[in-house]
């Protein structure tokens, strides 16, 4: 049987040649796949409508598969996105997409420049919107466990059958904890506590790395807030319940209270036993839970993301004390007139107990992993903070309002300073009970101050500024009306004759410690002693802003009324010829005060606290103070002002003694008659110091300032009495040198050795003071050495200078290097020496 005929080719007008695409419009690959399916022109005739019939059905069948692949894409996606609009929106963006796609899909071949379009900008938006599917998709699931978990919490709180977890705070549908047995109602609670902390888990996430989900956030919070509503007060309810029946809070003996006889309490949780030991231990449990929860949502809400150790406070222990508080108000009101009745209760109570506390509660906080949390700490707390709403409600508001009255002003500040006394004492009293575990002040100043909040009484001053500031007030008052009699005794300004410092190696001058080194009154002791107390009064104090505003406020302040009171005794003085002892005296007992002062408020600003405070007043710019102290310490203001005034009033000194010295040598130095005397000497030399004995114009003044020399050595303190006697020495070698330059004194043989003599007397008068005197009067040494000259050395020494434009190293080798060269030729031209003539 013959095969059929091969079928015939359709008519050449039929073929679509006029909608080809021009051959440079073809890609590589189009031009390739035409040349291997059409090689002659035959098969172009025979197999190009085979070719475009395989080709249009291939085509068709990636559209049918693309369609396929589309619609069951929109199916998984709608069936994960269904209750989210956004998710429909965006779903629907990708499906108008790919529709795009496909109808820019090139009919000519896969590889047209439509695709690379595609692949460029249309794939990268097409990620864009699968990652946005991604996170609404983490979003659906984050909330779905939510939702999960916060139902379960609800359920787990409230008993409603049939109700959803949306309807569950409705009052007629709510039904509380209350209608159930302790035993399970408590194992409830403890699973709720439980859940909470599993959602505040997933909310700390969510803050961390998804900060945009806010108001999913808000919305937990807000139904997390109203199960703690009702859980909070039914655990409270459910503790207080159990102290009560356990005895708690133990009863008071008052007729031995009310004598003042204190005697021992017995503690009734350590006579728990059984099922008691085991309530008391999960209601404890289930407190401490709740509170750390309390603290986790406080911090997230905060931004703190940091875990943090647990604080003082429990709310536990709060509620052990607050019955006892109740029962303890009742004998404050009575004993107003008599605080340390107040405070002896207080701490007799606490110490009773603290054993107990820690012996029953430390192993339970253990048990809840309250990290670096003491029970002891909480306890000595809870009573401390007790005792302080007690004395800011019904103490000091009182004497507070009762201060403004002036005309009580003065009884108020006595009972101020009476109940300030109380609480110092009693806050150390309170630390030293936990002396054994917890490091205070020096040691750890951070740990004290984080502790000292709940552990001091002085807390209620950081929370009343105006109190603080009342408080500063009274003390500055009583620190000025102490040492304002002490300034007025002139015994407290004597200096201790058996103070007085040997001055012999150079190292006394400077390593001065105590009063009698620095030669200070009795009065800078009592100052500092007045001002110390001040600082020690607010060390308690928790906050150290407040504590650097009440030293400003007291201490410091009291420096510069002290600081007044020095300037204003050295007023009192006259510097006059018959007065100059009792004055300089006088002067110098301020001076050494000051001195005295000085060093030891430099030792102050060195110790570790006040370091920590000058920082801290420079971080915080407290009251504006970073302008007037700069980088200086904390004291630094007034050591500043003491330096001013040692140095002001060590001036007045000495111009006083080179004033007197001036007045009794005037005629000495302005005459020159002792000078111009002749008598046979050798012609050829100027003779050598004999036996002369010193001037009668200069012994006046020489024994006026030796005497007062020593005055000052004996009564002011080293240091200064070094910088004294050289400027004076430094002050008097300029005044000799320059009267003999301005006096015109010509010098003779006799004249020249007699000089010599008396300036030989001058350099003995510093002899006690130093081993070369002579080196602090380098004008005065150098003139003797001019005039002790032979005639040619004068003379060669002329030329030289004359001829010399370098004279200053001509003179310099003649061990001249204080005089100028016109100073020079004045000494030389005033000899007048019968050998020249």
């Amino acid at each position: 049987m013959d095969s059929p005929p091969p079928p015939t080719p359709p008519p050449l007008q039929q073929l679509p040649f006029q909608v080809l695409p021009r051959r440079s419009e073809l890609s590589s690959q189009n031009i390739q796949f035409l040349d291997q399916n059409l090689v002659t022109h035959q098969d172009l005739l025979v197999r190009a409508p085979l070719l475009l019939s395989d080709l249009t059905k291939e085509r068709s069948n990636f559209d049918a598969h693309l369609l396929n692949l589309r619609r069951k894409l929109t199916e998984l996606a709608v069936s994960w996105i269904s209750r989210s609009f956004s998710a429909k929106s965006s779903l629907s963006k990708v499906n108008f997409m790919l529709e795009n796609l496909s109808l820019q899909t090139s009919q000519y071949g896969i590889g047209s420049w439509k695709v690379g379009k595609v692949l460029v900008e249309e794939i990268p938006k097409l990620a864009k919107q699968v990652q946005r599917i991604e996170n609404i998709l983490k979003y659906i699931d984050t909330a779905l466990q939510l939702e999960a978990l916060v139902g379960d919490l609800e359920d787990g709180v409230f008993c409603v059958g049939g109700l959803h977890a949306r309807n569950l705070f409705s009052e007629k549908r709510q039904i509380s904890l209350k209608s159930m047995d302790f035993g399970p109602k408590l194992e409830r609670i403890l699973e709720a506590i439980k859940t909470m902390n599993n959602i505040e888990e997933v909310l700390v996430n969510i803050k961390k790395f998804q900060a945009r989900w806010h108001r999913l956030l808000e919305s937990v919070d807000a139904r997390v807030d109203k199960i703690l509503v009702v859980v909070r007060p039914q655990v409270l309810a459910d503790h207080r319940a159990l102290l009560s029946s356990l005895g708690w809070p133990p009863k008071l003996l008052t007729p031995k209270i009310d004598s003042g006889d204190i005697a021992g309490l017995s503690y009734p949780l350590v006579l728990m036993q059984g099922d008691k030991i085991k309530c008391y231990s999960q209601t404890f449990l289930a407190l401490c839970s709740l509170q750390h929860l309390q603290r986790r949502r406080e911090d997230r809400q905060h931004n703190i993301i940091e875990q943090r150790e647990c604080g003082i406070g429990l709310w536990a222990i709060d509620e052990l004390v607050s019955p006892i508080a109740s029962r303890m108000e009742y004998h404050f009101s009575k004993w107003a007139e008599q605080p340390e009745l107040i405070f002896a209760l207080v701490y007799k109570i606490t110490k009773d107990f603290i054993e107990g506390v820690d012996d029953v509660l430390q192993p339970l906080i253990d048990k809840a992993r309250l990290r670096s949390c003491s029970a002891k700490e909480a306890w000595v707390s809870a009573m401390v903070q007790m005792l302080s709403g007690f004395l800011a409600k019904s103490v000091f508001s009182v004497h507070a309002e009762r201060y403004k009255d002036k005309q009580v002003r003065s009884e108020v500040s006595t009972s101020w300073l009476h109940l300030i006394d109380h609480i110092v004492s009693f806050d150390k009293r309170m630390q030293s009970l936990l002396s054994s575990e917890t490091p205070f002040f020096l040691e750890e100043p951070k740990r004290f101050e984080g502790l000292s909040r709940g552990l001091s009484v002085l807390t209620i001053f950081c929370d009343r500024p105006e109190w603080l500031k009342i408080w500063s007030t009274i003390e500055l008052k009583d620190a000025w009306k102490k040492i304002k009699p002490v300034l007025k005794d002139e015994r407290a300004w004597i200096i201790d004759k058996e103070c007085d410092v040997v001055v012999g190696t150079e190292s006394k001058y400077f390593v001065l410690s105590s009063r009698g080194d620095h030669k200070a009154p009795i009065v800078a002791e009592s100052a500092l002693k007045i001002a110390w107390e001040m600082i020690e009064r607010c060390q308690t104090l928790p906050s150290l802003q407040h504590r650097i505003r009440f030293i400003r406020s007291t201490s410091a302040r009291f420096f510069w009324y002290f600081l007044n009171g020095l300037v204003l005794r050295c007023k009192n003085t006259d510097f006059s010829l018959e007065n100059v002892d009792a004055s300089l005296i006088k002067v110098c007992g301020s001076i050494n005060a000051a001195r005295y002062i000085e060093s030891k408020l430099q030792e102050w600003s060195d110790d570790v606290n006040f370091l920590e405070m000058r920082i801290a007043e420079k971080d915080f710019d407290i009251d504006g103070n970073n302008e007037v102290l700069g980088d200086s310490c904390f004291f630094g203001e007034e050591i500043k002002s003491l330096e001013e005034l040692m140095t002001n009033w060590l001036m007045e000194i000495i111009t006083a003694l080179l004033h007197h010295f001036e007045t009794l040598s005037w005629e000495y130095l302005q005459n020159g008659r002792f000078f111009v005397q002749e008598r046979d000497v050798n012609l050829n030399r100027v003779p050598a110091v004999t036996d002369l004995a010193v001037s009668f114009g200069i012994v006046q003044a020489l024994d006026a300032l030796k005497s007062q020399l020593h005055l000052g050595k004996t009564s002011l303190n080293p240091k200064d009495f070094l910088d004294l006697w050289r400027s004076v020495a430094d002050a008097l070698d300029q005044f000799v040198s320059r009267s003999i330059f301005t006096s015109g004194i010509r010098f003779s043989n006799e004249g020249i050795n007699q000089f010599d003599s008396d300036m030989q007397a001058l350099f003995h008068v510093f002899q006690p003071f130093c081993s070369r005197p002579e080196a602090f009067f380098p004008s005065i040494r150098e003139i003797l050495k001019l005039l002790k000259m032979s005639k040619e050395e004068a003379k060669l020494l002329l030329v030289a200078l004359s001829k010399n434009k370098n004279g200053t190293k001509c003179l310099h080798s003649l061990g001249i290097s204080h005089l100028s060269f016109d100073q020079v030729d004045k000494v030389l031209s005033n000899r007048r020496c019968r050998s020249w003539s």
